[in-house]
C-alpha cells in the first residue's frame, strides 16, 4: 500500500532534484529514501525519476504522480489542522516565516513573553523574503507569516497588529543637532544607502520619501539593516531603519544619531498573513496579542529611557 511518507519523500526529491538533499530534507538516510521511492514506484508500476550519479529529471508522468501526492498530502495536512483546531490556542506546532527587517527585532522582544505565558508552545521560525514566504503560506509549507505591508497578498488573509515610521541615521553632524525630524528632500543630499533589491523595506522607504530608483543605490549590495549600520559607521553615507530595530541597531554607538522621518504615516504596517480557509487562525490569534503587548512594552520602555 502506498504510504503518506512514500509521497513526501518524492516531493523532497522533486523539491531538491537531489536524492541526498531530499533525504536529508526528510531527516532519514539516502539508502531509506532511494528504498522507500523503489517500492512506490514498483507499487504504482511506472517511473518517477530518472536519476544517475550526476541528476535526476522528472519523468512525464512523475509530474502527473506528483502533482498527486501535493494534493493528497494538503489534505491530510488539512485534517492534521482540524484536529488541532480542536485543541486550545499555541498547544500544538505552528510554522512562523519572518521577513529579515523584522524577525531579528520582534523575536528578543516577542519569545521571553511566549515562554512566559505558553511554556510549551512549538514554533518554528523561518526567516526568508517577502516573496518566498508568501509562496509558502500559498503552498501549505508554513502556516502563517509576518510581513511589512504594503505588500501583495493576493488570496491571503492579512492581520495587521502594528505600525511603525522610518527614522534616518546618521554620523552626528552640527548642522542637525537642533533637529528631531528630517524630510524627504533634505535625503536627496544625504547619500542615502538602502538594502538590495528584494528587500519591501527599500520599496517602502522609497514610496514613503518619494525618491527615485537611483537615488538609493549606494547600498545596493547590503542585505541587512546591521550592514548598512556598519556602512554608516564607516562613513559612506546615511540610512533608514524603521522604529523597531533602532535601538538595537544604534543603541550603543554614540556617534551615531536618528532623526524621524517627516513624511505622513506610517510609513510601515506589520501584519501576519494566512490562508483564508486556515485552522490555525486561534493560535494566530494569540500570537498577535502576544506580539502586540510584546511591542507596546517596548515602546513603553523606550519612552521611559527619553
Amino acid at each position: 500500500m502506498i504510504s503518506i511518507k512514500q509521497l513526501s519523500y518524492a516531493v523532497a526529491v522533486e523539491k531538491t532534484l537531489h536524492f541526498k538533499h531530499a533525504a536529508e530534507l526528510s531527516h532519514i538516510s539516502q539508502s531509506a529514501l532511494s528504498t522507500a521511492l523503489n517500492e512506490l514506484e514498483k507499487q504504482l508500476g511506472l517511473q518517477i525519476f530518472e536519476r544517475d550519479n550526476k541528476k535526476v529529471l522528472i519523468t512525464p508522468i512523475g509530474h502527473q504522480v506528483l502533482a498527486h501526492a501535493h494534493a493528497i498530502l494538503a489534505q491530510v495536512d488539512s485534517l492534521e489542522q482540524l484536529a488541532d483546531s480542536q485543541r486550545s490556542p499555541l498547544s500544538f506546532p505552528i510554522s512562523i516565516g519572518i521577513i529579515p527587517t523584522i524577525c531579528p527585532y520582534l523575536l528578543p522582544r516577542f519569545l521571553p513573553l511566549l515562554n512566559q505565558r505558553h511554556p510549551n508552545a512549538q514554533l518554528n521560525i523561518v526567516e526568508e523574503q517577502s516573496q518566498v514566504l508568501v509562496d509558502q503560506v500559498r503552498s501549505g509549507e508554513i502556516d502563517t507569516a509576518i510581513l511589512a505591508l504594503p505588500y501583495a497578498c493576493d488570496g491571503l488573509l492579512t492581520m495587521e497588529f502594528w505600525q511603525e515610521d522610518f527614522y534616518w541615521v546618521s554620523l552626528k553632524e552640527k548642522q542637525f543637532a537642533d533637529r528631531t525630524e528630517i524630510t524627504s528632500g533634505e535625503l536627496n543630499h544625504c547619500n542615502l544607502m538602502l538594502l538590495k533589491e528584494g528587500h519591501c523595506l527599500k520599496e517602502h522607504a522609497l514610496e514613503v520619501c518619494r525618491l527615485p530608483q537611483q537615488i538609493a543605490n549606494q547600498g545596493v549590495g547590503a542585505t541587512s539593516l546591521n550592514t548598512l549600520i556598519e556602512m554608516v559607521l564607516g562613513q559612506l553615507g546615511t540610512t533608514l531603519v524603521p522604529q523597531m530595530a533602532l535601538e538595537q541597531l544604534i543603541g550603543r554607538h554614540q556617534s551615531l544619531s536618528a532623526l524621524h522621518l517627516g513624511e505622513p504615516g506610517p510609513h510601515r504596517r506589520i501584519a501576519f498573513i494566512l490562508r483564508p480557509n486556515s485552522t490555525r487562525m486561534s493560535s494566530v490569534e494569540a500570537l498577535i496579542a502576544l506580539c502586540k503587548e510584546a511591542l507596546a512594552q517596548s515602546e513603553d520602555d523606550s519612552s521611559g529611557k527619553n
